[in-house]
């Protein structure tokens, strides 16, 4: 009975979260049209960057959607908070296909678009770390990364989706109609799927984890957050989670601009390719969580920032050739490596932080850091072409945080076989009640992980 409510768990909280990444990957995608919709078109270029601008503002907002929703993760439960911001993505999103254009209403189209992107930006800042959350503390020992791998996968594997149905949507309604409304569907439908994943969470039990630890927690837990040990954790978040941010972002928010205003692909063609290198960093991202089970998150992460640093450059080479087959292998070897580095990352991002205050420090140090980083590499690496006047300029920015990601993961925790309760506590009776627990798992007696 008990797996099979945590199988439910890591459905509903992987499917719900669906509907958040759907949102975003369908700005993501739809990028190239907003420029000419919602910008005046005297400079093409500046429209473009202006979008790019607009994509990084969902992001800056998540930190503060992190530190507001982290919070009440831990002071609420895992579960009510989780309803909550899938219905403020959801409506964010609908409203971005309702809004009217700069050509009807001027400057207060961009201005209500930024209005929707903060909305879902602070809705995701609490979404990934309550679901993420959530399917942890419900793993079964010794899972827990490949768990956590699959609830990526299935909030990875929507982008993929996304870029299929709009090549098809595009061929059945026409480039030019999509262009003119068409677009605006697929933001309609994001509020459905929000609808569908407030259904599929509703009911959800809270883990034993976390219902365990809010009996001993007093009522000022998640501030802990602000102690030495709770920012320590959020230092190593900050270390860990670089590379994911920027080369995700990179691959999943910029490669598809790139492929049809930089390198001149098709647009169906763009989207057909970039899905394929989405899909294949998504379906990877459960083996490489069981791997991390077997073989520690660190050697994981590790394995994946060198790929990362030998393939970038290449990877970019190829896409920029401008041949179908180029553009495929150029994001599917890129892909590889981030569907290595991502698993362990994610689990080790909420494996460092104890369950009493993990809402909230999770929330902001990750929120923080892919705020910041992936919000911003689409316009880094858009602002990089046009300063240097190379396409190749945006490898040597990824390579770059390859190599240092690699570097800090040499100085963070291995958090494989920590409890959860606990987790990286640097306390001496921490340390000793790790050791504790550990022993009574093993031998059958009590409850904790």
């Amino acid at each position: 009975m008990v797996a099979n409510s945590s199988r439910r768990t890591l459905i509903a909280a992987s499917i719900g979260n669906v509907g958040e990444q759907y949102d975003f990957a369908v700005f993501g995608f739809t990028m190239p049209v907003i420029a000419s919709e919602f910008f005046p078109q005297g400079d093409p270029v500046a429209a473009l960057l202006s979008t790019f601008a607009i994509f990084a503002v969902g992001f800056l907002a998540r930190p503060l959607g992190g530190l507001i929703f982290g919070y009440l993760l831990d002071k609420l439960g895992r579960v009510r908070v989780l309803a909550l911001t899938i219905w403020v993505m959801a409506a964010g999103t609908g409203i971005i296909g309702l809004v009217p254009t700069y050509h009807t209403i001027g400057l207060a189209a961009p201005f209500l678009l930024v209005l929707c992107r903060l909305a879902q930006g602070a809705a995701f800042g609490g979404e990934f770390t309550g679901s993420t959350t959530l399917v942890l503390e419900s793993a079964p020992d010794g899972k827990r990364a490949r768990w956590v791998g699959t609830g990526h996968c299935f909030s990875s594997l929507p982008i993929a989706g996304v870029a299929i149905v709009l090549f098809f949507f595009q061929l059945l309604i026409g480039k030019e109609t999509y262009s003119d409304w068409g677009w605006r569907i697929p933001f309609l439908l994001g509020s459905l799927i929000g609808v569908i994943g407030y259904f599929l969470r509703r009911g959800l039990e809270e883990p034993e984890e976390y219902k365990q630890a809010l009996k001993k927690a007093d009522k000022k837990a998640p501030l802990e957050s602000f102690s030495p040990a709770g920012l320590k954790s959020m230092l190593h978040v900050a270390m860990v989670m670089p590379l994911q941010a920027v080369a995700a972002y990179f691959l999943i928010g910029y490669m598809y601009t790139y492929m049809v205003k930089q390198v001149g692909l098709d647009v169906g063609t763009a989207l057909l390719a970039n899905g394929a290198g989405i899909a294949v960093y998504a379906l990877l991202c459960p083996f490489t969580g069981y791997l991390s089970d077997c073989f520690g998150r660190k050697f994981m992460m590790s394995a994946g920032a060198v790929w990362i640093a030998l393939v970038a450059y290449l990877s970019l080479h190829m896409v920029a050739s401008g041949s179908v087959v180029g553009a495929l292998t150029g994001q599917v070897i890129l892909a590889i490596g981030i569907g290595i580095y991502a698993a362990a990352c994610t689990v080790t991002s909420v494996e460092v932080f104890p369950t009493r205050y993990r809402g909230t420090g999770h929330a902001i140090a990750y929120q923080l850091t892919v705020g910041v980083l992936g919000g911003t590499t689409p316009l880094i690496c858009g602002w990089l072409v046009s300063v240097l006047h190379t396409p190749m300029a945006p490898a040597w920015y990824v390579t770059g945080f390859a190599v240092l990601n690699f570097l800090m993961v040499q100085f963070v925790p291995e958090t494989k076989n920590l409890t959860l309760r606990t987790s990286v506590d640097t306390h001496d009776n921490d340390r000793e009640l790790n050791v504790f627990e550990e022993r009574a798992r093993a031998s059958g007696a009590g409850d904790v992980r």
